[in-house]
């Protein structure tokens, strides 16, 4: 696991990932042009789940799936 801090919503806050999640995470952030901070405040913001590191796995999961159409 490899943990990262971000602002966020005025705030300060850290996620921890597999490195494969990291490496889809910045592929995203590089495909939409947009700081790697920029899309996970994205994904904080329309998250389903409580838990930010979970919603930010599915974020790249479904990434993954729908042919890196998000």
């Amino acid at each position: 696991m490899d943990k990262r801090s971000f602002s966020i919503a005025g705030h300060r806050t850290s996620i921890a990932l597999e490195p494969d999640f990291w490496n889809g995470l910045e592929a995203m952030a590089e495909t939409r042009g947009m700081s790697l901070a920029g899309v996970i405040r994205e994904i904080d913001e329309t998250r389903q789940t409580t838990n930010l590191s979970s919603a930010v796995r599915l974020a790249v999961l479904a990434w993954y799936r729908d042919g890196h159409k998000h």
